[in-house]
Formats: structure tokens, sequence, C-alpha cells
């Protein structure tokens, strides 16, 4: 893994070590079993299906972060590129097929070959056409998992709708591991999986705190396990750990920005390759970015008294599949929570469902709360479209502002 986000906090978080530790083994046993299948899976998939199959889960999209931080990510898309694949097509598709051609990354050797793929459509329509392709590449069999977008509400028929294919998927489970599904033990995964998410939401909650100790650039870095191992008891052990050194921040007065001043929120993706180079920016203007609406995603409600009902109805609200009235609400509800001063949005080229609407967003924050916003334009690992010197200069005239 890259050191770019090693010590984003100029105060080293201590359970830093603790994380690398438990994704770098994560990765050695996907690179090296014998015994448990693979299944690449979309970041907003029901990983917990998995975990309670016994199957290892892989995310083409976390190591496209990873190669983005290591500064790799434009390479393998330039290889993905040469195979005819468009430079507007989504950077971690672009990363992950050069990277599967390449056998490379920032994984040595590129991600261990996929037995079969679960899709998730519920974060963009771009992952249903990536993983066909993975799937032609592969040769192995892939599951798509359809939630409907929520204009307005959520219905009970979209719940059951999504429900009904986790039924189906695990079938598709049972016949391609050869094992028979235990739903005792997929309670046992739901009831870890419920309590990493209470202690995820525990850790950013920790930022409502003057001053925070943390900005969301931690959260970008240590979100990692929440997203990859959810449901497993190694990853609830380290978020006891994280929250506890979080709290004992807060009491011995520890910020994460010395002399915080500005507290922001973060929409978008996080520019992977900058996060450094940005969270000195922000942290030498006295500000902290203390919410964003990436790492709350993973933040999900399941209610262990009916995992299966409440999984498909979490699955189905993820930020990406709502309308963009449902995201202002969202977005002022974390300006609120958090007593942000100002927005910070980053117009993705990679991710068009999340930028989307945000000149739109951006203005109605304002309208609605008298804060003002900054919209960044970039790309989430392709550095190929970024421009350090136009950010530090809009960032600096931006906080000058507030």
């Amino acid at each position: 893994m890259s050191d770019e986000g090693d010590n984003l906090s100029l105060t080293q978080i201590k359970a830093t070590d603790q994380m690398k530790q438990l994704m770098v083994e994560y990765y050695i046993e996907a690179k090296t079993t014998t015994e448990k299948p693979i299944c690449w899976i979309t970041s907003g998939g029901p990983v917990e299906f998995l975990i309670a199959m016994d199957v290892i889960p892989v995310y083409p999209e976390n190591h496209g972060a990873m190669c983005g931080a290591a500064k790799i990510a434009p390479g393998l898309a330039e290889t993905a590129e040469e195979m005819g694949f468009s430079r507007d097509l989504c950077s971690y598709a672009r990363a992950d097929i050069g990277g599967a051609v390449k056998q490379d990354g920032a994984i040595p050797g590129g991600l261990p070959k996929p037995d079969f793929l679960l899709c998730c459509n519920n974060i963009c329509g771009t992952v249903t056409k990536w993983y066909e392709e993975l799937s032609r590449y592969f040769d192995v069999p892939m599951f798509l998992m359809d939630t409907p977008f929520i204009h307005t509400t959520k219905t009970k028929h979209a719940t059951e709708y999504v429900r009904q294919q986790c039924l189906e998927l695990v079938g598709f489970l049972e016949k391609q591991t050869g094992r028979e599904f235990s739903l005792e033990k997929f309670a046992e995964v739901a009831l870890r999986s419920v309590a990493a998410v209470e202690l995820w939401k525990g850790v950013l909650k920790t930022a409502e705190s003057r001053p925070s100790p943390f900005t969301c650039f931690d959260a970008f870095i240590h979100m990692a396990p929440i997203v990859t191992l959810r449901g497993t008891q190694q990853v609830v052990d380290y978020y006891e750990l994280l929250k506890g050194e979080m709290e004992q921040r807060i009491a011995d007065g520890i910020g994460a920005v010395p002399e915080e001043k500005y507290r922001l929120v973060w929409d978008n993706i996080p520019i992977w390759y900058a996060m450094r180079s940005l969270g000195n920016l922000f942290a030498s203007n006295q500000a902290c970015l203390v919410a964003d609406t990436y790492t709350t995603a993973w933040a999900v409600d399941i209610k262990i008294d009916d995992p299966l009902t409440s999984m498909a109805d979490a699955y189905t609200k993820v930020y990406l599949n709502i309308a963009i009235d449902i995201m202002l609400d969202q977005l002022l509800g974390l300006m609120e929570k958090y007593q942000a001063d100002g927005l910070v949005m980053h117009s993705n080229r990679s991710c068009k469902p999340y930028s989307l609407g945000q000149y739109d967003l951006a203005r109605a924050v304002t309208e609605r709360t008298g804060k003002p916003a900054l919209i960044i334009e970039a790309d989430m690992t392709d550095s190929r479209v970024y421009s350090e010197a136009q950010v530090r200069e809009r960032v600096e005239a931006f906080i000058e502002s507030l």
C-alpha cells in the first residue's frame, strides 16, 4: 500500500499501523489461498453474504484507489485506452482493466484472479458494463444485483425486490462454492457487521468535537476495513481501537489541525494522488475537513432482528442511488451536524453520478445556509487532468472568503 495517507493528520494516528497490518494480512490471504474462492465485488455490494460463505471479497475499486494513491493509475489506464476504452470512462475501471491485463498494480502481480463476480449497481451503471467485461476476460460467472433508484421515497416494493435478489444471490453462491448457506452463520456475520458499522459511525461522530480529532482525509484511509471486511471480528476490534483513540484525543484536546479555525464538508470521492498535498494545504490555512458524503455511505443501518430485509433496504439507500433533492437534504444535515463553515466539492471527471448536479447543489447549500461552496475539478485517480497550482490558488482564495 502507498504511504500517501500514512500521516494525513499532523498528529499521527497510532491505530494506522494496526489498520495497515489488517489490510496486508487480508491481501496476503487473497493472493495465497487455495481453500477459499475469490469474488470480485463492487464497493456497494452486500459483502456479508460472501463472508458468511467463506468467500474472500476483493474490491477492484479499492485497488484503483490504491493505484491512484501510489500514482501508478495513469499508466494502467493507458493500457485500457490502448485496448479501445474511452478516456472518459471511470478511471477505476480503466486502471482495473489495465491492471488485469498487465497483471500489475498497487498489489504485486495485480489482484488475484476471481472465481466469480458480484456486481451491485447501486453506485452507478458503469459497474455493470465494467463487470461484464471482467466476466468475459476471466471467463467467470457474474451475479448482478439491481437496486431501484430512489427518486422521492423508497417503496416497500423496492425493498422486497432487492430482498428477493438476496435470496437469489444465496443460490448463486451455493452453486459457485458447493457449500450450503447457513442462516445461523449469516446472522453472526450480520451481528458483527452491525457492531462494526455502529463503531464506524462513532468514529465519524467524534469529528463533531472542536477541535476535530481527525479529518475526512484520515477517514478516507481508515474506511478500508469497513468496506472490505465488514462482518468480521477483526474489523470490530479495529474500530473499537480507533474510536477509543479519537475519544482520548478529544479528552486531551488534541486536534488533527492545530489551531482549527474553519470547518468544512467534502463532497465526492477523494483525489487519491493529491490527498497529502490537499490535507497540508487546508491544514496550513487552519481549515479542517470534518465530514464528507463518501465515508458516511458505509454507515448503513442494519437491524439484527431482520438482517435480510434491512440489508436490502440499506443497500438500496446508498448516497449515489438517491435523487438530487435527497442528496441536498443529506448535505444540509452534514453541514448542520458538524457546524461547517463551508462546502468543498470535487467535480470528479471519472464519476458522473457523483458529480452531476454539483453546481445546483452548491448553489442550493449556499442559499439555504449562507455558507460558501468551492468546486474543485479533478479526477479520483487520473492525475493527467489535475492542476495542483490551480487548485491551490482556488482553495486559498476560498478560505480567504470565509
